[in-house]
């Protein structure tokens, strides 16, 4: 069973970033633009974060085990669909319906880890979750490229259907049907609430995907956008705090713990996805690393993280969350600061170690943070405060990796900017390198004024170069910023109380 679940958590993780790197090739063979190609990525993160909050209503409806096993095998009749289609209106027609039914899977599968492990091997079925939940973003886009060189972009989806057979089978002949005692049969649908919040949930992700590309609140329809998401999500949270039956029940917020874990969720978000973002950017545009070479730098850190889970896993219980993720939060700040003194000189050494530290940063963090949230909560709520333990997540990394973007080009042209201002042709320093690189220019065979162009273009790429390696040193300062902001949230942190057996309906 365990396996079963852990491999759909898997390929609903996966299938998040594995279609990143593909895009341009897809782009060519679909003939769209570059905002048209988004679109296939955007679909599926769209459609993935409106289910995630409204996993526990489906479930009270379906089943938990024909809900769990249902959407793994509409997530693999999607991605069979994915590799078939042949325009871009198929492609991303489809990914809507594989989000949709991947969006169940997250939430879900986290929540039988916490009913199936008793609560002294609760680090144990996180740590095995976790596992899942944080390689899935790092191995993606090394996942995608391999697949997409050796075969062809449709195989990024056709893999999924024998690992998604294989799931549904293991989960239906294993996964008992078993339900928190207090779940009832809602009588009412609140259709309202699904719909307020399939808009407001729609137009913020759309929103943060993106407002980067349309430079924010310059564009009408980020305007609009934004105005659209805030009444509908306002009027969600009056609307789901009055009714009977809301379709999300908000009240579960009222435990602490579950709070500090949603806000902790945002952190580690964007932790985690914005500097699995930054990486290949960084690597490829100013290290001029291939696609394949970045990927693989990235494995040491996806190991460390595996590695970790396991350690943590049996250390939750006997030192507590708090101490756990206090020690995660001291190896990822000097860890990032690492990544912020990167440079345009850096070579794979001085990469190697800060990736080492984030990895295990996020194997000692991820553990104790889901036990703390998820165990503490009843029963009849678990189910609940594990969809918007994971929507928090999932948001905190859309507006990290949205925020990050723009950060990004805003901060490079402003160091751009100053960097200019140095480089003068009243300067001594200025005249100087010009003359160098114009002599060495013409011991190549350059004519005086075609040395001279060239000498002007060599400056100002590296002016633009160490410009963009000052805006990356700045967004990786700024995720610094947000976990040293987590510190006070250290303390709040309990160890969770050992709840009873879960009661086994059959």
């Amino acid at each position: 069973m365990i396996i079963g679940v852990m491999l759909a958590v898997v390929l609903e993780i996966l299938d998040t970033s594995i279609v990143n790197v593909a895009l341009p090739t897809m782009m060519g063979n679909l003939g769209a633009t570059v905002d048209e190609i988004s679109w296939v990525a955007t679909s599926y993160i769209v459609a993935n974060v409106i289910v995630i909050p409204m996993t526990s209503f489906f479930a009270a409806a379906f089943g938990r085990r024909r809900y769990f096993v249902g959407s793994i095998i509409l997530f693999t009749v999607a991605s069979f669909l994915c590799g078939a289609a042949r325009t871009l209106p198929e492609l991303v027609a489809f990914r809507v319906v594989q989000g949709l039914g991947g969006g169940a899977l997250l939430a879900l599968g986290q929540s039988i880890m916490v009913e199936t492990f008793p609560a002294q091997r609760q680090g144990t079925g996180q740590a095995i979750f976790g596992v899942g939940a944080m390689l899935g973003p790092s191995l993606g886009p090394t996942l995608g490229g391999w697949i997409t060189d050796v075969w062809a972009w449709p195989w990024i989806f056709y893999v999924n259907v024998p690992i998604g057979i294989a799931a549904a089978l293991l989960c239906w002949s294993y996964l008992p049907r078993q339900r928190p005692e207090n779940v009832r049969k809602r009588e009412a649908t609140d259709w309202s609430g699904i719909a307020l919040l399939i808009v407001g949930i729609s137009a913020l992700q759309i929103l943060l995907e993106i407002g980067h590309r349309e430079d924010w609140f310059e564009s009408n329809r980020i305007v609009g956008l934004s105005v659209v998401a805030s009444i509908a999500l306002v009027w969600f949270v009056v609307h789901e705090l009055a009714t009977e039956h809301p379709v999300v029940n908000l009240r579960v917020l009222r435990h602490r713990a579950l709070v500090v874990g949603c806000t902790c969720g945002v952190a580690m978000g964007i932790g985690l996805y914005g500097s699995i973002f930054l990486f290949p950017l960084f690597t490829q545009n100013l290290l001029r690393w291939t696609s394949w070479q970045s990927g693989v730098a990235v494995l040491p850190s996806t190991l460390m993280t595996a590695l970790m889970m396991p350690i943590a896993g049996r250390l939750v219980f006997r030192l507590g969350p708090a101490p756990l993720f206090g020690l995660g939060i001291a190896v990822f700040l000097p860890a990032v600061w690492g990544m912020s003194q990167w440079t345009g000189q850096s070579g794979f050494s001085d990469l190697f170690w800060p990736q080492i530290g984030r990895g295990m940063a996020m194997g000692l963090m991820f553990v104790p943070l889901s036990t703390a949230t998820l165990r503490a909560l009843p029963p009849e709520d678990l189910l609940q405060g594990a969809g918007l333990y994971n929507l928090f997540r999932q948001i905190g990394g859309s507006f990290g990796i949205a925020a990050l973007a723009t950060l990004i080009d805003h901060r490079g042209a402003l160091h751009h900017a100053y960097l200019a201002e140095s480089v003068s042709p009243l300067s001594e320093a200025t005249r100087l390198r010009i003359a160098q690189l114009v002599s060495g220019l013409q011991q190549k065979g350059l004519d005086p004024s075609d040395a001279l162009a060239g000498a002007y273009k060599i400056i100002e790429q590296s002016i633009a170069a160490q410009a963009t390696a000052l805006a990356f040193r700045d967004c990786y300062l700024i995720v610094f910023c947000v976990f040293v902001a987590l510190i006070p949230l250290v303390p709040l942190m309990r160890r969770p109380p050992t709840p009873t057996p879960l009661p086994e309906v059959r």
